[in-house]
């Protein structure tokens, strides 16, 4: 009975958990168009989002292995005391490149809460169980999903835009304390500890530099220029050195020989084109919906919230049939309807119909709780105990770095787009980054009528140019899914093995 009661406790701890990084990603995307209006800087935008999860990435693997070493309760704690310090200080900053900073602070730690969080309930269930937790704790997700906007935007129009960070320090406590008095590992853990730095600081590195050229090309430095040229070599070089160390290194941060397990490759990679996907809607439909609709952060809040209903609904419904219909048959299924409402969200224009909105969300949502639960799923089940940590964190990994990736690149776009847009249709005067700064937070109304129109219609374009690359990565999402291998053929891999 008393097993029973701390695994349950330890659930509740998880969700906790689950509820501290949920709230953060979805009060933050609907916060941001007012925090650029008093902090300034829409160029910077995506850096918010890009350190965050570029620090969360690159931890992420190295917490996954930190865990199988060390076990999973001093990790877990440590990554988030992390994140509720970088929370703290990230609602105390004054300028847009503190609030940067300070989210790649954050990110340390958040790269431990998602991995570690599944780790351990992979370990207190098994099989058919843990399919049906993933669907709760998508339900967890749900909620924050459903809490978030609200009280994102409530704090952003009636208190203020730092309360979105400082609102995780109490969760965060409390998911510290019931870790703390319920989480008891047994499990036996290696005798010989190595940590694998060098994989972890060119693995750093690599990411780093690909995300940094990315973020900077065609902004604040040409394509060609020596800058980002070198930052692509070193990129390249430190990737290709970080891939010879992994093959080497007795004790790997990443084992490579993971990827050699089809439905581990094809999980991860199908988690990265997806993550695409999830930040290109989270992060530019709110700008959309606050810049060319004229809604409130709340109201662009509520407009995402269907996400937040469709996604853990649909995750619990694949958790609970995955196993009778088929594991591959509930992923790819999820995968055609992120391509629909990928696909929806091409024929948005600035007088579309409310409910358009509302139903590319609710498509998308439903599509990737469908998708990611089975995903979960299937790899947690193709290796044992030593290795669900780091098999678990470098599905979590690919996702984020997905996100990474995905907000760098659609970064790049926008600024190019709207650049190109404001040049040749805005008038010189006009130019600036801070009238750009008050269309995108909604503070236009010293802008004439006629520059006015102009801006929204590059904004509108530019936007646009997002969904068209959303829905094309839909499409290769779909593709990879389509040969992901079935859960039958996984477990008879395991028992081979």
């Amino acid at each position: 009975m008393e097993k029973i009661t701390q695994r349950k406790m330890v659930t509740v701890a998880m969700m906790v958990s689950i509820m501290l990084v949920a709230l953060d990603t979805t009060i933050v995307t609907t916060s941001m168009p007012h925090i650029v209006k008093q902090l300034s800087g829409l160029k910077l935008i995506s850096w918010v989002f890009a350190i965050y999860l570029l620090t969360t990435s690159v931890t992420t693997p190295i917490y996954g292995k930190l865990a199988d070493l060390f076990g999973r309760k001093p990790v877990f704690i440590f990554g988030v005391a992390l994140f509720v310090v970088g929370s703290m200080v990230s609602g105390m900053a004054q300028t847009m490149h503190q609030l940067i900073w300070f989210r790649a602070f954050q990110g340390l730690g958040a790269g431990a809460v998602m991995p570690l969080t599944f780790t351990i309930i992979g370990d207190l269930y098994s099989g058919e169980e843990r399919a049906k937790m993933q669907g709760l704790f998508s339900s967890v997700w749900g909620v924050a999903g459903l809490l978030g906007p609200l009280v994102g935007g409530l704090f952003v129009d009636q208190i203020s835009w730092r309360w979105i960070f400082y609102i995780n320090v109490p969760i965060g406590i409390v998911a510290i304390l019931l870790v703390l008095a319920f989480l008891h590992e047994t499990q036996v853990r290696k005798a010989e500890k190595s940590i694998d730095y060098w994989g972890a600081t060119l693995f750093t590195l690599s990411m780093g530099s690909l995300l940094y050229a990315l973020l900077n090309g065609g902004e604040v430095y040409a394509w060609n220029s020596p800058v980002i040229i070198s930052l692509f070599v070193a990129a390249a070089v430190s990737l290709i050195l970080f891939l010879y160390v992994e093959a080497k290194a007795k004790d790997p941060m990443l084992p490579l020989s993971l990827f050699k397990i089809p439905v581990i490759a094809v999980s991860n990679a199908v988690g990265f084109m997806a993550s695409f996907v999830l930040i290109g809607v989270n992060v530019y439909l709110p700008i959309w919906i606050q810049t060319l609709l004229g809604h409130s952060a709340t109201s662009s809040g509520l407009t995402l919230m269907p996400m937040s209903f469709a996604w853990p609904l649909a995750s619990t419904l694949a958790g609970r049939y995955m196993y009778k219909i088929g594991s591959k048959t509930t992923a790819l299924f999820g995968a055609v309807l992120i391509a629909a409402g990928s696909a929806w969200l091409l024929l948005v224009h600035p007088n579309s119909p409310y409910w358009y909105l509302v139903g590319v969300m609710i498509v998308i949502g439903f599509g990737m709780g469908c998708s990611m639960t089975p995903l979960t799923v299937l790899i947690q089940s193709a290796v044992g105990w030593d290795l669900r940590g780091v098999v678990t964190a470098s599905n979590t990994f690919t996702r984020s770095l997905g996100q990474t990736v995905g907000i760098a690149v659609f970064g790049t776009v926008f600024n190019s787009t709207m650049n190109s847009y404001v040049q040749n249709h805005v008038p010189g005067v006009w130019q600036s980054e801070n009238i750009s700064n008050a269309l995108a937070s909604g503070a236009s109304a010293n802008i004439p009528a006629n520059v006015l129109e102009q801006l929204q219609n590059g904004m509108a374009q530019s936007l646009h140019s997002i969904f068209i690359l959303v829905f094309a990565i839909s499409i290769v999402t779909l593709l990879i899914s389509a040969v992901l291998p079935s859960h039958s053929k996984v477990m008879e891999q395991q028992k081979a093995d």
